[in-house]
């Protein structure tokens, strides 16, 4: 697994000639030299520069203190997230699996190719407290670029060069703040140096080659013919819907690699994002063009779909093995609990690998573009420049929906079919507790009492829909091993209790869903 590391720093054209004063930098009590590196990289990109277009670097480097794969990643405050491995991972040619994972966003599943050579000289300036701590470095950097077979050529009749050569300085902090960087911009102003105009070396190195008519955001353009949009006007729960869809659509990007990598809990959150997107898409549909949306949320209950397979495998392995840790000694608890995670094991392997598999093709890719243009500029109709009144009634209209529902389910007797209905009720009430987060803080007071209500009725319907989940997965446990394994015991006692609290949860959404209409 890759480390970690937040990278805060400047480049300017140019370099000085001499050292900077300390007594005109904050906190600097002592300038000194920090020695010479020789660096020498390779970077990686798409043929078409999708990494250069989003703004991430990806290359390989010998040479210096951190030789390495390094990947960086921008930050919304300006920094940059840098994950590095080190140079025995992937090869000279070829990138570390786990940074093909980080990038398979941004390059939308193309093929990643060297696409420019990089020698710098590095003279590096250390700037120091009085305990000798570095709180900045200055680096003067002489570099030589060249471009590769894998960049594209430069359009227009006159051709850019494949090998350019500039000096720069970099300044990165350390452990100092950002006012000494704006003190150290300063100074460095005052003799005549600017903010470079590309902030990467790759992007100086590849200075008008992107493709024409690409976009810096890297998502396509609305087709023409499309359905007109609107924007979003101040105050308005248009507004308050176009910025809750960015924040989704952020943490679904965010997730994207966590879910290629398998982390923890990655495919739940992935899952609990697709439903909070679909949820927003459903609640506002009277103020959103359906014939925009509704193609999208198809795609994303297809997705949803995907990743149920591995999070019920999850839950399974999560629930059960937990219980038969805890069983009896004549439930022989180790054995019950090695079949259950075995068994629920290789099933969330066989649907990880589903999800891996769907998250390379096209289909994935053009939802994420969809989602993406979604994001920027949502298909918003003339009733989106509505205030808070509109809100509350598409509240008011999840509140009755997901009541509905819960009293439905009530009525019935206790069965699968009562089962089925109180799944469908849990999914209402989920439903309306993400339409309240959307327009939260926006719709005030009842935005925020429908999310709290409505997560009373979906957490005792939750445990109740794994009661279900569990029986199901005990019974095919018993089903695929052989009858007299000493767990079967154990997972009979195991299978006895899956509905053990279910008249107290149905109980306490029952009690929950007297409050959301009360």
């Amino acid at each position: 697994m890759s480390t970690v590391h937040k990278e805060t720093e400047r480049n300017y054209a140019g370099a000085l000639d001499h050292p900077l004063p300390a007594e005109r930098l904050p906190q600097v009590a002592r300038v000194r030299t920090g020695g010479t590196e020789r660096l020498d990289a390779v970077y990686f990109d798409t043929p078409d520069l999708r990494l250069l277009r989003r703004g991430v670097t990806l290359r390989r480097r010998t040479g210096g203190h951190d030789a390495g794969w390094h990947l960086k990643t921008p930050g919304e405050d300006g920094s940059r997230t840098e994950s590095r491995l080190p140079l025995t991972d992937g090869s000279p040619a070829h990138p570390p699996p786990e940074l093909l994972a980080r990038t398979a966003l941004d390059t939308r599943g193309r093929p990643l190719a060297p696409v420019v050579h990089l020698r710098t000289r590095r003279d590096l300036t250390l700037l120091a407290d009085a305990e000798g701590n570095t709180l900045a470095e200055l680096a003067r950097d002489t570099v030589s670029a060249r471009v590769l077979g894998g960049a594209p050529p430069a359009p227009g009749p006159a051709p850019a060069p494949d090998a350019v050569d500039w000096v720069e300085t970099e300044v990165e902090l350390v452990d100092g703040g950002t006012g000494l960087l704006d003190a150290v911009e300063a100074e460095l102003h005052r003799h005549g140096l600017d903010r470079a105009a590309q902030q990467s070396k790759l992007g100086h190195a590849l200075a008008g080659r992107l493709p024409a008519g690409a976009e810096a955001g890297g998502w396509t353009r609305p087709a023409a013919g499309g359905p007109a949009v609107r924007r979003a006007r101040s105050g308005s729960v248009g507004e308050a819907l176009t910025g809750h869809l960015r924040v989704q659509a952020a943490a679904l990007r965010t997730l994207d690699p966590a879910v290629r990598l398998d982390e923890a809990d990655s495919v739940h959150r992935m899952r609990v994002q697709v439903r909070r997107l679909r949820s927003a898409l459903a609640a506002h549909r009277r103020i959103l063009d359906r014939t925009a949306t509704d193609p999208l949320d198809h795609e994303l209950r297809w997705f949803g779909k995907v990743l149920g397979r591995a999070r019920d495998a999850e839950v399974i392995a999560g629930r059960l093995g937990g219980q038969a840790d805890a069983l009896p000694p004549e439930g022989h608890p180790a054995e019950t609990a090695a079949r259950i995670r075995s068994w629920s094991g290789a099933r969330y392997r066989e649907a990880h690998h589903a999800v891996v598999r769907a998250m390379e093709g096209r289909r994935y890719f053009d939802l994420l573009d969809a989602v993406e243009h979604l994001a920027a500029r949502p298909p918003l109709k003339r009733r989106a420049a509505r205030g808070r009144a509109e809100a509350r009634r598409m509240l008011d209209r999840q509140r009755r929906r997901a009541s509905r529902r819960l009293d439905q389910a009530l009525d019935m007797a206790p069965g699968p079919q009562q089962d089925d209905r109180l799944h469908r009720a849990r999914k209402a009430a989920k439903r309306a507790r993400y339409a309240a987060e959307s327009v939260t803080p926006f719709a005030g007071r009842p935005a925020a009492r429908l999310r709290k209500r409505a997560k009373g009725i979906q957490q005792p319907l939750g445990a109740h829909q794994d009661g279900v989940m569990g029986e199901r997965g005990l019974a095919g446990i018993a089903a695929a091993g052989p009858p007299d394994d000493r767990s079967a015991f154990g997972l009979g006692i195991l299978y006895a209790r899956q509905r053990a609290d279910a008249a107290r949860q149905v109980k306490q959404a029952a009690g929950a869903g007297g409050r959301l209409t009360g």
